[in-house]
């Protein structure tokens, strides 16, 4: 028996049950006197929810203390005060550290409930406030925190945070950044420092409550079901639990996707939410329990305007002990919601029958019957016999999916929650029922999916988690529902299953939402392997496939993107079935995957600023992330802490290399433009490289591939290769890093040893950008101006130190020779002259522009900034500068070449009676 309340001795390692009440009661809170930790009061409650009901209290429900540690307990429900009859429900205590003997109680009761104080230390009880405010929806709420250094300070968390400091005989409402308040520390030696939590999160508080911490920095939202649109980049909307709907870009501007990039999408916490596909600024929301207007809220909400018009099927008046039988119509908390694939003017909506809207949801057509059991043992008023609760999450006997094929127009799919399956394959005019054989009753059959690839063939996902049942439900149907075939090997016996989505171009490609997280089936659900990379263990409660992108939403931990799925796509199926590839894991030749065209995206400005390894807090972002660079690429990298992660830039390259590698052979990957030129190339990480000095690391900077057995990723930025590097300089700017190439086609190679494998690459132009082809080749090919001129010069500074230290070494072998060392000393002068024009002397550990004069190289290196900060033209003036700077440059080279020619030559003629080979 779980329940019951249990006690470690042993710091948690084993645990004994020292106080047990019944089958239907377990313990919900415990408060133990801070003054003798001996004694303990605990609460019991008497409650139990199902998909249809929720009930809460009991003979079960009641008051404990134990004086000795927990060894024995005494029954204190009904002590002298506190209700004499009537079923107990929830109680929340906590004892006064502050003063001995002092125990709050708030009580949820047939007679008399309210919040309770003993001074005895539970002997004597007194009602000192019976506000109803502080005991709204108690199942839900019902919590009470003494404060610890002031006893008559007392804190109530409900639907508002209340604070009294008189006792408990009055309350004043404490403002929170959102509302449904349960949880709060207090500092024990400060009690102005507090952490209060609530459905929106957690805040922090240092002025005893008068103000609280943002909680727009906690990425914690509890989605339940989501839509996709059509921008760049694509935008998730989705509905989260005791919060507003939302939409959400899948990428931000500057690599995180902050509060400011999203948008408020109506006001829905818990339905379904579809984007009108004429429009992606209109949004149909479910939102009950968030809205007004009645029975099954229906927003339909215009992100331009900001006003949202409800457009219920029924707004039918609910609360109280209105039970869903009562009702006309019933729909559940998340009712389905969800555009024709076939007419964009389609709407459809579900409460225990389907209805449609062809016009924004003005008028409605009901075109089904009720598709559900329609028991009505499963539809009373929610609650229990002390306080009713019918906020329409136990609406019960609805549909919970619905979906019209995308092959055949009228092709209709119907799931319920309260275990049946329908098809209409005549657009409604008549339905059959197609539920699975055999099964346990009452399946929420959270989600049904057409597939994308076969008109006949169709998905179920459903539960019984709230009947203690965690078995994974997942079927297939592929004769339009007159058989089903179990498809849940795989995955654990009790990991319970809410969606199951198919890919949109590889049949046989499944992926599957639990309560724990996400598997993929790369042979139509035969077999189930977990995805273990890079998503937290949480409740999906949704996917989606977007183009390759998978999509899920996530019940606590937000949206996540696995932005390429082309390997999984590429390893559904005949696995060896593509010329010349093997993506097996034990293949023994290089393999690489077909990307996705990469869209030409330029960063932000500082996109590629790393200041330094650590936390950044960022005006310009508007977000908090940590720097960072990745060991085995070399890469920036951003972790962001209070924003979403942004999609990756450039081209994702995925590759499997030989298992095991050949001895002795490096890994390389190249990027070849149209006439088959290599403009880049990426070899590993160098042996011994983190073991080279700072001016060493910098001539080999990255970015470098990684070479793992398997498979590996690598994202290219787009750019070619960048100017030349001198090492110990550090005045080579944005020209280091390449010019972005130009929207075209191209070719990825992958080559090991002697195995070879090439994939065709496009990179396309970013569609929010109105540029010409001829414009963005002007802009590159000024960029490969700069590139070509700065190489020029590195490779001329190359020659010239090599002079300067072959002059000096003569010059000090010629010690005694006067002429001689004053000859070297003129030509070293005339060399400097001319270095000191062109770069920056000697090795610099560090640069900063304002305190160090351009050099012509920096001077030229600047105009790389302007010239390639967006998609467009040069500018007049940069490509004036160009010219400018670069004729300064052929003058100083000429110079220099004069030098080497004449000047070198004469000294040469001078020290050659020395013995020593000629410079130069």
């Amino acid at each position: 028996e779980e329940r019951g309340l249990f006690r470690s001795t042993d710091g948690g390692k084993s645990w004994e049950k020292v106080l047990y009440v019944s089958e239907k009661a377990g313990a919900v809170d415990l408060s133990i006197d801070p003054q003798n930790p001996d004694i303990l009061y605990a609460s019991f409650w008497e409650t139990h929810r199902h998909f249809w009901e929720l009930n809460s209290g009991g003979p079960g429900s009641g008051l404990w203390k134990s004086t000795d540690g927990g060894d024995t307990w005494a029954d204190i429900s009904r002590a002298k005060g506190l209700p004499q009859a009537g079923l107990l429900g929830k109680i929340g205590v906590s004892a006064s550290p502050a003063q001995a003997g002092r125990v709050w109680a708030l009580v949820e009761s047939q007679n008399d409930p309210g919040l309770y104080r003993s001074d005895d230390f539970g002997l004597n009880w007194k009602l000192v406030c019976d506000n109803p405010e502080l005991r709204q929806r108690p199942w839900y709420y019902l919590h009470v925190f003494a404060d610890p250094q002031d006893s008559e300070t007392v804190y109530v968390a409900n639907l508002n945070f209340w604070k009294s400091v008189d006792g408990g005989k009055s309350f004043q409402e404490v403002a929170t950044a959102h509302g449904d308040n349960h949880a709060l520390w207090i500092d024990s030696k400060n009690n102005r420092r507090m952490i209060e939590g609530h459905d929106g999160g957690a805040g922090v508080s240092f002025n005893g409550g008068e103000s609280f911490s943002s909680i727009y920095n906690q990425l914690t939202a509890q989605f339940y079901r989501m839509d996709v649109d059509d921008a760049f980049p694509f935008r998730v909307y989705g509905t989260q639990q005791d919060n507003s709907s939302v939409r959400v870009p899948s990428d931000g501007q500057d690599g995180g996707i902050g509060w400011r990039d999203c948008q408020i999408a109506g006001t829905g916490e818990s339905g379904f939410i579809a984007v009108d596909p004429k429009d992606s600024d209109i949004v149909y929301v479910g939102a009950v329990g968030s809205s007004p207007g009645g029975q099954g809220s229906l927003q339909r909400a215009d992100l331009r305007s900001g006003q949202i018009r409800l457009v219920n099927v029924w707004p039918e008046a609910t609360g109280g002990d209105i039970a869903p039988k009562d009702m006309r119509y019933r729909f559940p908390w998340t009712f389905p919601l969800i555009f024709s694939p076939h007419d964009p003017n389609v709407l459809y909506a579900c409460g225990n029958h389907v209805w449609r809207s062809r016009d924004d949801g003005q008028n409605w057509e009901q075109i089904s019957p009720d598709l559900t059991r329609n028991d009505p043992s499963k539809q009373g008023a929610s609650g229990g016999q002390i306080t009713w609760d019918t906020s329409g999450a136990e609406t019960y006997c609805t549909l919970a999916c619905f979906r019209e094929s995308a092959h055949e127009p009228g092709v209709f799919w119907a799931s319920s929650d309260d275990g049946l399956v329908h098809i209409s394959r005549d657009g409604g005019k008549s339905w059959r029922n197609v539920t699975p054989a055999g099964l346990p009753e009452w399946i929420y059959w959270q989600t049904i999916e057409p597939s994308p690839h076969d008109p006949a063939t169709a998905y179920l996902a459903g539960t019984r988690y709230k009947l203690d049942d965690n078995t994974p439900y997942l079927f297939k149907t592929s004769d339009y529902g007159q058989s089903w075939t179990v498809i849940s090997s795989g995955i654990p016996a009790d990991d319970f299953t809410r969606v199951i989505r198919c890919d949109l171009t590889t049949p046989g490609l499944l992926y599957a939402g639990t309560e724990t997280g996400l598997y993929v089936s790369q042979d139509d659900g035969a077999s189930w392997q977990r995805w273990e990379k890079g998503l937290p263990v949480v409740p999906i409660y949704d996917l989606r496939v977007k183009g390759s992108a998978l999509v899920a939403a996530t019940h606590g931990r937000s949206f996540w993107v696995l932005d390429d799925v082309t390997p999984l796509r590429a390893g559904t199926g005949d696995r060896g079935s593509e010329t010349g590839r093997d993506s097996s894991p034990q293949s023994p030749v290089p393999s690489l995957y077909p990307p996705l065209a990469a869209v030409r995206v330029l960063p932000d400005l500082f996109a590629d600023w790393l200041p330094t390894e650590g936390k950044v807090y960022s005006m310009a972002s508007n977000a908090t992330y940590i720097a960072g660079k990745d060991e085995e690429t070399g890469q920036a990298v951003r972790t962001y802490l209070d924003s979403g992660q942004g999609a990756p830039r450039g081209a994702i390259l995925h590759y499997q290399l030989p298992n095991p590698l050949p001895d002795g052979v490096t890994p390389k990957l190249e990027i070849l433009n149209a006439a088959g030129q290599v403009i880049r190339s990426f070899g590993p990480k160098p042996a011994g490289w983190d073991k080279l000095g700072d001016a060493e690391k910098a001539m080999e900077p990255g970015p470098w591939i990684p070479v793992r057995a398997g498979l590996n990723r690598f994202v290219w930025n787009l750019r070619e290769e960048g100017s030349l590097r001198i090492k110990g300089n550090k005045t080579g700017g944005e020209a280091a890093k390449g010019p972005y190439v130009l929207p075209g086609d191209y070719t990825v190679r992958l080559t090991v040893g002697e195995g070879i494998s090439t994939q065709p690459l496009q990179v396309v132009k970013d569609p929010r950008v109105d540029v010409s082809d001829e414009a963005l080749a002007e802009q590159y090919d000024a960029l490969v101006a700069v590139r070509s001129q700065l190489n020029t010069l590195y490779e001329n500074v190359v020659n010239l130190r090599r002079v300067q230290a072959q002059v000096t070494g003569w010059k000090e072998r010629l010690a005694g020779n006067e002429s001689a060392v004053k000859a070297a000393d003129d030509l070293l002068a005339k060399l400097a002259v001319v270095e000191d024009a062109l770069i920056l002397p000697g090795e610099q550990k560090n640069v900063y522009g304002l305190l160090v004069r351009p050099r012509l190289n920096a001077k030229l290196a600047t105009i790389v900034s302007n010239i390639n900060s967006a998609d467009g033209r040069p500018t007049t003036s940069s490509l004036a500068l160009v010219k400018e700077y670069s004729d300064a440059i052929n003058q100083q080279l000429g110079e220099l070449h004069q030098i080497l020619s004449e000047d070198v030559g004469e000294f040469n003629e001078l020290v050659r009676g020395a013995d020593l080979p000629a410079v130069g």
